[in-house]
């Protein structure tokens, strides 16, 4: 909110304003829209909301509608039953009443996306954690939360070990400890709407095992003890311009169609958000960093769509955008909408990675055919088209400049130890808001220097805010959302002179990073096959990384996108021309410092000398100096050298016009070759 707020002149006058704008909105129906409003993320512009208001708000109307949010906003909603140890002990004795041995709490929403609005941070609430992946497991004398590595170090700082013991998510799963401590003949509850079908597969074969039983709940019976749980999000669901999508939502939903009839389906039920935003080619801001619009859908065979969405989040002239083919109902007819298709006894293609267990329920019990398969906007969604690619390379050049002056500031800034994280961080996002075409940052900036870098998805605080001094090691994670690109870029920086062995681990994370991006191989290859090329040289020390390699990046979408990824992980989906994906190997030493070196990169077709098969090859995108001082020479082959060398030279011709005079005489020295 704006700190210089005019003081509400009451509803007659409000009204008056209304009309004149031509609103369908009166005080009574915006008072109810208040609730939704405050449950959305800030974002960037705080009066973004008031576009669901009226299409062309006076100067005086905005000024009535800060000023009637003031008085009519209720309050966050993250409090209910105190401190964890009495929410906990409030869920207990819910799940007491309901006959419940225990229940389980995944990080997740109705859509399972990684970013959640504040109604779905059920995991926060009652652990204390925030991590973007987790599941809790409560017990009526037991608890235990379960994360993968990026989080070991976080889970422990965030959650009381005496309510919930951490666990590694692999090497610990969830289905180990509640074999183990599940009473005999116990209930083990979940809500269906935060579960795949596949994800409970295991789960209940883990309570059979302990000799229980896993049951679905017709409600969530945290949200029966959080009292002031928030209110679904409002807000604005825009259109979103050919001129960044190259290809209008008529021929997305026609071709797509046209598959499902050639596979004999009837429809696809959609869930994901991005794909509801990739397809009808819309925009939102219902969750964090992200430009999602919550919602479900239906596609027919015909290209038709049934859009089950809340209204009050359509700007004017949304509906016209959508066409006479896309028919929008409020979200709670999508049940009906399930039964209907299950009474026409359709066959009806659901993702079963991807949808809650409560959309397979209600077609099965309806008597649907259900078709298990990949939700069918998620390849084509990945696989950028030229116009994309032309729009996130444009975005990678204005982003990179912002991170190259930043950088550059940073050299002088931070030389005398007195800088802290959070300086730092704000200083990033000031170059990059200063950029043509930014809507958002794509996530929460990782700005850890020395231990702090070792948190692999750390971010700064009051509490752990340290400052930047010489001698360590600075990890800057960070990416912005653009209307023709979502960037996300890594770099690791020595403050002062580095130790042998930073430089050491910091040259074999960067001959990983190397061989990964300049890899060519052949089509059809997945990202897992592809994985190991970027730890050999950690590896030949001893040394690894406990996250993934890679993960998919959307067009001013989630900066987290698949289907494809670069991972240990298995994974089927092969590399395919126009994906864009990370390629970001590190180290990290607990208690000392944290190493990532990030581009993103795009893939392409490779001419191969000799090559008697299809070839592909990675362009990368990203574009922002990557710290020599950390270079140690020794260790590098002729070719990686030349690969530095050559992408620094990239850098330095792009960048160079897109800077201040100061900030190109410093990026001169920092791209200069190596051993040349």
């Amino acid at each position: 909110m704006t700190s210089c707020r005019v003081a509400y002149q009451g509803d007659e006058v409000l009204e008056r304003l209304l009309r004149k704008a031509g609103s369908p909105y009166g005080v009574t129906d915006l008072a109810l829209l208040m609730a939704g409003v405050e449950s959305a993320p800030a974002g960037e512009d705080a009066d973004a909301w008031m576009e669901v208001v009226a299409a062309a708000p006076s100067d005086a109307l905005k000024a009535q509608l800060r000023a009637f949010r003031g008085e009519h906003a209720p309050a966050a909603g993250h409090g209910g039953a105190g401190a964890p140890a009495a929410r906990v002990a409030a869920l207990r004795a819910e799940l007491w009443r309901r006959g419940l041995a225990g229940f389980i709490v995944p990080r997740a929403d109705e859509h399972q996306g990684e970013y959640v609005p504040p109604r779905a941070e059920r995991l926060a609430w009652l652990t204390g954690f925030t991590g973007s992946a987790g599941l809790a497991v409560l017990l009526r004398d037991a608890g235990a939360i379960f994360v993968d590595g990026r989080y070991t170090l976080q889970v422990g700082q965030q959650t009381d070990a005496a309510l919930f013991a951490a666990q590694h998510l692999t090497e610990q799963p969830p289905e180990t400890w509640i074999a183990k401590h599940l009473p005999k003949g116990g209930k083990l509850g979940y809500d269906p709407w935060l579960h795949t079908p596949d994800s409970l597969d295991s789960l209940r074969r883990a309570a059979a095992k302990a000799g229980g039983e896993l049951v679905a709940c017709a409600d969530n019976p945290l949200d029966a003890v959080w009292t002031d749980q928030p209110a679904p999000p409002i807000a604005p669901v825009r259109p979103h311009d050919i001129r960044f999508t190259g290809r209008d939502s008529i021929d997305k939903r026609t071709t797509l169609g046209g598959k499902l009839a050639e596979g004999g389906v009837d429809a696809a039920v959609l869930t994901a958000p991005d794909s509801l935003a990739w397809l009808l080619n819309i925009r939102g801001g219902d969750v964090p960093r992200t430009p999602l619009p919550l919602g479900f859908a239906v596609l027919y065979a015909d290209g038709a769509v049934d859009l089950f969405m809340d209204r009050r989040k359509f700007v004017p002239g949304l509906e016209a955008h959508l066409g006479n083919a896309v028919r929008v109902h409020a979200p709670q007819a999508l049940g009906p909408a399930l039964d209907s298709l299950g009474a026409g006894k359709r066959r009806v293609l659901v993702d079963p990675t991807s949808a809650a267990a409560w959309i397979f329920d209600r077609l099965a019990g309806a008597g649907a055919e259900i078709m298990r398969g990949s939700d069918p906007c998620a390849l084509p969604k990945a696989c950028k088209n030229p116009l994309e690619i032309d729009g996130t390379r444009a975005a990678h050049r204005r982003d990179g400049a912002a991170v190259t002056r930043f950088l550059a500031w940073l050299s002088e800034a931070a030389a005398d130890g007195r800088l802290t994280e959070i300086e730092a961080s704000d200083r990033l996002a000031a170059f990059r808001r200063e950029n043509e075409l930014f809507r958002d940052f794509s996530f929460d900036t990782i700005s850890g220097a020395g231990p702090n870098g070792a948190i692999v998805h750390y971010r700064a605080t009051a509490a752990s805010n340290r400052r930047i001094e010489p001698g360590q090691l600075y990890l800057v994670d960070s990416g912005a959302q653009y209307l023709d690109g979502t960037t996300d870029i890594t770099r690791t920086l020595a403050i002062g002179t580095p130790t042998p062995e930073m430089r050491d681990r910091f040259t074999r994370v960067l001959k990983g990073h190397i061989a990964l991006g300049s890899a060519h191989f052949p089509r059809g290859t997945t990202g897992s096959q592809l994985d190991s090329l970027a730890r050999a040289a950690l590896w030949s020390a001893g040394l690894d990384y406990d996250h993934g390699t890679g993960h998919g990046v959307g067009s001013y979408l989630g900066v987290h996108e698949g289907p494809h990824r670069i991972s240990k992980v298995p994974n089927r989906v092969p590399l395919e021309v126009g994906m864009i994906v990370s390629n970001e190997p590190g180290y990290y030493k607990t208690g000392g410092y944290g190493i990532r070196i990030e581009n993103l990169v795009t893939v392409m077709e490779a001419k191969v000398n000799g090559s008697d098969r299809p070839m592909l090859g990675f362009e990368t995108l990203t574009l922002a100096p990557i710290d020599r001082t950390l270079v140690e020479p020794s260790l590098m082959t002729a070719a990686e050298l030349t690969w530095l060398n050559a992408y620094h030279e990239r850098v330095r011709a792009t960048l160079t016009p897109l800077v201040d005079q100061g900030t190109a005489a410093w990026l001169a020295g920092a791209t200069a070759p190596i051993g040349a």
